[in-house]
């Protein structure tokens, strides 16, 4: 989970949002002032422009680490048995 700084454009405080919130269209209470912050990407507030490209690109890397990890651990697997050939298995072992 990744976190992204905001500066509000009225009182100028810095908290943090999760990257996967910031996105078109989402709205946010400033915790110093309780100005809404309305997040769009065709904002022409440097703070907000700054915050939605922030957002953008970690959630970018995050996509990308989780790919990472998906295909390191996508090794062949043995195919799934059920019990009841685990048994016979062991016997025709035994018998030999």
């Amino acid at each position: 989970m990744s976190f992204v700084q905001v500066q509000c454009t009225r009182c100028k405080t810095m908290f943090r949002d999760r990257a996967g919130r910031l996105q078109d269209g989402y709205s946010r209470q400033c915790p110093g002032c309780e100005v809404v912050l309305f997040f769009a990407e065709d904002s022409q507030h440097p703070f907000i422009k700054r915050a939605m490209r922030n957002a953008r690109k970690a959630r970018k890397e995050q996509y990308e680490a989780d790919a990472a990890r998906r295909s390191a651990s996508s090794e062949p697997r043995a195919a799934p048995r059920s019990r009841s050939s685990i048994g016979r298995t062991r016997v025709q072992e035994r018998s030999d």
